[in-house]
């Protein structure tokens, strides 16, 4: 009895000298689940969607392999050719209950190769875990979460009650009238009976999640002015310079009054009206540029305008009119955009954010679920997708889960860090959870109480 005793004693002994290198050569599982969260990321990233020819093909396939690895429901629906709208969807247990849309789009902006200190679509990461890639930001990593987030859930056994839909729209950069626009208006949309829309915010430099109940709206104005030519040596009033001279003045000493109310913190960026010049065309060509010693007959400049839906809107229309492009100075103005700042009842194009509105409750709730922190609720400072759904009513609020990390949407060397990333999906997946659970007072099911 005591060779057999020795034997197994012996052998425990091995395995007990041989364990340190078998744990040292193999990765934790939670390791080697982020090194694979990570890569699909990456594989997301390196797909070049910049406006103006996005490889909407490549994306496509590489959301519908997610879409199958998940054994979620796809369907591609192009409303124009050539701007595919992936649409995914989990069904819920109860196809009675409304259902939740977590939307975002599948291009980005261009980029400047030489100002990147890594290629733009080469996902690299540095010695921080810094990922550099054109939509690290905005917004591949928030579709991204979203598909992480319900591979969580699913691994984890977890049943929605609602039906949960991700959208992945074309076109967003360049207005999103083919994409989310088309989307919202179509029976389509009209069939899923959502409820409430989840879209894109922005990254935050401190410790609070940035949330967004509205959004500025863009008027893009267009602003001409006419006048006698002239030999360039000679002083007379009223030339096509000198009028709109006197409107770029005015229109700046607009913007300094706005911006001042930021600098002083008196209102957020998103609550201002901001303006800004796109573009000024004057001159007569000439082969070696423009000639000189001729004061043109027309010029015009293009200003990019940003209005809250708070904003006064009447007394903007009035001043453009009577001071920055008058007819009694000889000037005309047009709107290449007008975007559009109340529904059809009249009423602001924003999310409430208070207890009339469950939908921001459980978002406050989940976040703080996952350990996060959000700041005071904002108007997004720009437009996004948000807006077309808000326009039929629906409650829309954005939201990208970046703390603490630099705003670098549209800019050189855009990034997001791995951990950020990965922390993101934690809230996502708490958010997710509550929102497809949810069953409204008076309703059937299991409550609030017990997510």
């Amino acid at each position: 009895m005591e060779k057999p005793y020795t034997f197994n004693l012996l052998h425990l002994l091995f395995l007990y000298l041989l364990l340190p290198f078998l744990t040292n050569s193999i990765p934790p599982p939670a390791q080697a689940d982020h090194s694979e969260i990570i890569s699909r990321f990456q594989q997301y990233l390196k797909i070049n969607t910049s406006q103006p020819s996005p490889d909407y093909q490549k994306s496509t396939h590489f959301i519908l392999s997610q879409a199958d690895s998940l054994s979620l429901q796809s369907q591609v629906i192009e409303f124009v050719q050539g701007k595919p709208i992936v649409l995914l969807q989990w069904p819920g247990s109860d196809p009675s209950l409304p259902s939740i849309l977590l939307n975002s789009h599948t291009d980005v902006v261009p980029s400047e190769y030489s100002k990147w200190v890594h290629p733009p679509f080469g996902a690299h990461i540095d010695e921080q875990g810094n990922i550099f890639a054109r939509g690290s930001q905005d917004m591949k990593c928030v579709g991204m979460q979203y598909l992480e987030a319900v591979r969580r859930l699913r691994s984890s056994g977890f049943c929605p009650k609602r039906s949960l839909y991700l959208s992945f729209v074309p076109d967003e950069e360049i207005g999103g009238r083919d994409g989310a626009e088309m989307l919202a208006s179509s029976d389509v949309f009209k069939n899923m009976n959502v409820d409430i829309v989840l879209d894109e915010g922005l990254a935050s430099p401190n410790e609070n999640y940035r949330v967004f109940y509205g959004e500025r709206t863009p008027w893009w104005l267009v602003i001409k002015s006419n006048g006698a030519p002239g030999h360039g040596a000679k002083l007379y009033e009223n030339s096509a310079m000198e009028n709109l001279f006197k409107s770029i003045e005015s229109i700046r000493r607009f913007r300094a009054s706005q911006f001042d109310l930021v600098k002083a913190g008196l209102k957020a960026e998103g609550e201002v009206i901001s303006v800004n010049m796109a573009f000024l065309k004057a001159g007569t060509p000439s082969p070696t540029g423009f000639v000189m010693n001729l004061q043109p007959s027309e010029a015009e400049a293009g200003f990019d305008i940003r209005i809250p839906p708070i904003g006064n809107v009447e007394s903007l229309e009035k001043q453009i009119a009577e001071e920055w492009a008058p007819a009694s100075r000889n000037m005309t103005f047009e709107f290449k955009e007008k975007g559009i700042l109340h529904d059809d009842l009249g009423r602001p194009l924003v999310t409430a954010t208070d207890s009339s509105n469950p939908w921001w409750t459980l978002l406050e709730e989940a976040i703080k679920k996952a350990n996060g922190k959000i700041g005071k609720p904002e108007i997004f400072p720009a437009s996004t997708d948000a807006q077309n759904f808000r326009k039929l009513g629906l409650p829309a609020i954005g939201f990208s889960p970046m703390a603490n990390t630099p705003i670098l949407l549209h800019d050189h060397n855009e990034f997001l860090n791995q951990a950020e990333y990965l922390r993101g999906i934690e809230v996502y997946e708490s958010i997710i959870k509550a929102y497809t659970s949810y069953i409204p007072p008076g309703g059937h099911g299991d409550s609030r109480d017990e997510l």
